[in-house]
């Protein structure tokens, strides 16, 4: 499948957090960034497999989280792998849409 979750991840680390920050073993940066690699991994697994699912040799990247350098830079590793072209759209179309969700949610 393609669908994805990120609401068992994030549990688990909420639960968890204060525990391994306070023991010293991890950073507040630590438990971020591994928690930013695991899911930009999904995603780019998940992107992968709709491509080759399609037969697709492109990737466009948008939204708030297409501001993601990172998230780019993963995506771009992946496309150049696959021989595929990224597009990663001007910042002024990599913006979180929850004024569109609004407005629409205002129509209805």
């Amino acid at each position: 499948g393609m669908d994805v979750s990120f609401s068992g991840i994030l549990s688990y680390l909420e639960d968890r957090a204060d525990k391994l920050i306070s023991s010293g073993e991890y950073t507040k940066e630590d438990l971020c960034f591994s928690l930013q690699e695991t899911i930009f991994a999904m995603l780019i697994e998940t992107t992968e497999r709709a491509m080759a699912h399609c037969g697709s040799s492109e990737v466009l990247i948008v939204g708030g989280v297409g501001c993601n350098k990172r998230l780019q830079d993963m995506m771009e590793i992946m496309c150049k792998e696959r021989g595929a072209k990224l597009y990663a759209t001007d910042m002024r179309f990599c913006i979180d849409n929850g004024a569109m969700i609004a407005q629409a949610g205002w129509e209805m």
